[in-house]
């Protein structure tokens, strides 16, 4: 499929452009266009005036939302702000792309499954989160099919990165601070890198773009949209995770002194949140409609940790 950048003075708007996802973005977007990312004053997304506020003065031709409630345990507790972002603000978003014809591109995640599959979930599967984050995010899919916008959401897992706040960072400092750390052996699932997510999003938008020549974007939307999983492949635990980490880290740091890795079963670690157990995901359909595959996470995390 041809590839293009957006039309001259097309705009795209970037929300939660300091978190994982958003800040890899800024740097793969901006050359298809025009960017606008902003800030929580400017945009705050637990607000609907203010959300439909900033699309109004923007007009974007694409709307990117990996703005997100990521709080799982906490969202436990504050199910009422969790909703607010990650469905309300959505639909808001949806409304007012709908109104100008924009695309949007959101994000979702393998919380929106129970995780009792003992097999990669599809996008076909039935949904049944567990928690109320992944009940807030399968919301903001609902919510937005709704609004009638041209859209492609991304359900993904597992995200992680050389910034911000991750998994793979936090065993990394756990390992250098603790003689012992346990870690979940029984909850399946393929870390994502979040540069490797940015980057397909680009390539995705772009070969949107190509298609949208001479056609409305919306139209466009209405066939390459909908569900796709977009996860990196292979699989492992998060206990495994945590052992390739700090393996190839020893690697790079002869003589240093790491945490052992102990596996644990999520019995063993209980949170107000429950855990699918299988987070695995079959990601066949974008590398069918886009031609993507994403890395295998062995992969990503030896380029994360060269990062570091």
């Amino acid at each position: 499929m041809e590839r293009s950048a957006l039309p001259p003075e097309e705009r795209i708007l970037l929300t939660g452009a300091t978190g994982q996802v958003g800040c890899e973005l800024l740097e793969t977007l901006g050359p298809l266009g025009e960017l606008v990312a902003p800030t929580r004053a400017e945009m705050d997304l637990t607000s609907a005036a203010s959300v439909r506020e900033m699309v109004r003065a923007v007009r974007p031709r694409w709307i990117v939302n990996p703005g997100a409630y990521t709080a799982v345990d906490k969202a436990e507790s504050e199910p009422e702000l969790a909703y607010a972002i990650n469905a309300e603000a959505v639909r808001v978003l949806g409304e007012e792309a709908r109104t100008i014809g924009a695309g949007v591109i959101h994000f979702s995640t393998d919380y929106v499954f129970d995780g009792s599959a003992s097999s990669p979930y599809s996008e076909t599967d039935a949904t049944g989160p567990v928690s109320v984050y992944g009940a807030s995010k399968l919301a903001g899919e609902t919510e937005l099919a709704a609004s009638g916008a041209g859209a492609i959401v991304f359900r993904t897992s597992w995200v992680y990165g050389a910034r911000g706040k991750n998994f793979l960072l936090t065993i990394l400092r756990l390992a250098r601070e603790r003689e012992t750390v346990r870690v979940v052996a029984d909850q399946h699932g393929a870390p994502t890198w979040s540069r490797d997510l940015a980057k397909m999003t680009a390539e995705v938008m772009a070969q949107c773009e190509g298609a949208a020549r001479g056609h409305e974007l919306a139209a466009v939307l209405g066939d390459l949209g909908g569900v796709y999983h977009a996860a990196g492949t292979g699989e492992t635990t998060w206990y495994g995770f945590a052992m390739e980490a700090v393996r190839l880290q020893r690697e790079k740091e002869v003589g240093g002194r790491f945490a052992e890795i102990d596996p644990i079963t999520t019995a063993e670690y209980p949170t107000p949140a429950k855990r699918p157990a299988n987070s695995r995901m079959n990601c066949a359909r974008l590398k069918e409609r886009f031609g993507w595959e994403m890395m295998d996470w062995r992969d990503s995390l030896r380029k994360v940790l060269a990062e570091l």
